[in-house]
């Protein structure tokens, strides 16, 4: 087999980041995978923002996967049926929202058991299956850190196959300290919530005046 690389994204907390990498990724010829929580507490992929931004992403030229978090189930554990039956179920959804097949799911902080019994669903790519978590050389910047130089192994060109994990939630335009990051996401959220209640309420301004410094954004 030539050489190959598997470069996806997990979308834990924003989709707009998510469109902002995937025009930044179009821009360079890359075609990747964006992978959605469907039970996510940031975001609604039924929302009109969330489906517009998942569609921008789809008209980049990059696929759609589920992004599927075992704990929202807790009558399924243990039961790799049921757990299949629900990702299934899942991937009908957001399928729905986002008007395009899904066709590969990842799994959100996968337990043992889901990592070793090599799951398959039907008509789905499992990216923690056997072949795609073993076989290739994995590599991800979970809380915004790689654990092996993965610049440096791209470059060597020694692996014949790379799996490359990012979450776009980490990344900005100019380098911040993680603690910057999050409290960035967090300030944010306040101030989108502020907005969309105001889109609901009317003279929110009257009952809730709105901080200067969001004035100025």
């Amino acid at each position: 087999m030539e050489k190959c690389v598997i470069f996806r994204h997990d979308i834990d907390y924003d989709v707009n980041k998510a469109l902002t990498l995937a025009r930044l990724e179009r821009e360079h010829e890359i075609n990747s995978t964006y992978f959605v929580l469907v039970t996510s507490d940031f975001y609604n992929v039924f929302s009109r923002s969330s489906a517009e931004a998942l569609r921008g992403i789809v008209a980049c030229g990059h696929e759609i996967g589920l992004h599927f978090d075992e704990v929202r189930y807790p009558e399924a554990a243990g039961d790799i049926d049921s757990v299949r039956g629900k990702i299934r179920q899942e991937a009908k959804l957001l399928e729905e929202a986002v008007g395009t097949p899904v066709k590969c799911v990842s799994m959100h902080r996968p337990s043992p058991l889901i990592l070793e019994s090599d799951l398959e669903i039907p008509g789905m790519v499992n990216s923690y299956g056997k072949t795609f978590f073993k076989e290739f050389k994995y590599l991800s910047d979970s809380r915004r850190r790689w654990r092996e130089p993965v610049d440096e192994i791209v470059a060597s060109g020694q692996q014949r196959r790379l799996h490359i994990l990012t979450h776009p939630f980490w990344y900005q335009e100019a380098p911040i300290s993680l603690g910057e990051t999050v409290k960035t996401f967090i300030e944010g959220a306040n101030r989108d919530r502020y907005r969309i209640f105001s889109e609901n309420f009317t003279n929110l301004e009257e009952v809730y005046p709105a901080p200067n410094e969001w004035r100025e954004q």
